[in-house]
């Protein structure tokens, strides 16, 4: 079943033509990747589902029509977000970036700490002297607060170190149990780990739909579409 529905979704920022007319599918269960080479229109299309940026188009959550909609309004629909850059508030502490998130009468704490106990043993720990993995933790923790019906996460393991990126995609794998995930992500082997269903972009167009393992398996087609080859990594790897 299909939780979000993108249809000939456009953006025009300064005059300048960044999406061309995206159709996108979001699975309601498990991990759906948004893919593409660098500048292919992945955050642009994020940013239009979202309302950051101007658009046209269609985009439906569960049958509702959000384009029309504020971005405060489509993230009460229940769109969590976790941003490229992670977007944490360094100065203050994590308990206080979580609380910054709360939105729901009752935020499922039990549910993050049990998800991140890391972040209840470092509540009072300034957000800017946590680690880039720790920090990405609050990014996804505040997702989980307020009963999402779908979490974004763009490129949740940029500028990790390796340890840390098989840390991150196995709380991802955890996440993605219980609510669905649209997963925007240069990591392949991630990739491969978690995604069913795939969306490849290419120069602001949906250039591929299909299955992820599918798509990888297929040398020829991931190096025309993503620009890189697709060989298994090695043991240990996320």
């Amino acid at each position: 079943m299909t939780l979000l529905q993108v249809r000939d979704l456009r953006v025009v920022i300064a005059g300048s033509h960044v999406l061309h007319g995206v159709d996108l599918d979001v699975a309601d269960t498990g991990v759906t990747a948004l893919l593409g080479r660098n500048g292919a229109g992945k955050t642009s299309t994020v940013k239009a589902v979202l309302g950051l940026v101007p658009r046209t188009g269609s985009a439906r959550l569960a049958g509702r029509e959000l384009t029309a909609l504020p971005t405060y309004l489509i993230v009460r629909h229940g769109i969590g977000y976790v941003p490229e850059d992670r977007g944490v508030f360094p100065g203050l502490t994590v308990a206080q970036n979580l609380r910054l998130a709360e939105r729901d009468a009752r935020p499922d704490y039990p549910l993050v700490h049990q998800l991140f106990p890391e972040l209840k043993k470092r509540e009072r720990q300034l957000a800017g002297t946590l680690s880039g993995g720790q920090q990405q933790m609050v990014a996804i923790g505040r997702t989980l607060l307020n009963g999402n019906r779908l979490i974004i996460a763009d490129e949740p393991t940029k500028g990790l170190a390796p340890k840390v990126v098989a840390e991150v995609a196995d709380a991802l794998a955890r996440v993605a149990e219980r609510v669905p995930v649209l997963l925007v992500e240069q990591n392949l082997a991630l990739v491969r780990r978690l995604a069913g269903p795939c969306t490849v972009l290419a120069d602001g167009r949906t250039a591929h739909r299909g299955d992820t393992a599918e798509l990888l398996a297929d040398e020829p087609a991931a190096r025309r579409l993503l620009g890189v080859g697709t060989h298994r990594p090695p043991e240990g790897s996320p």
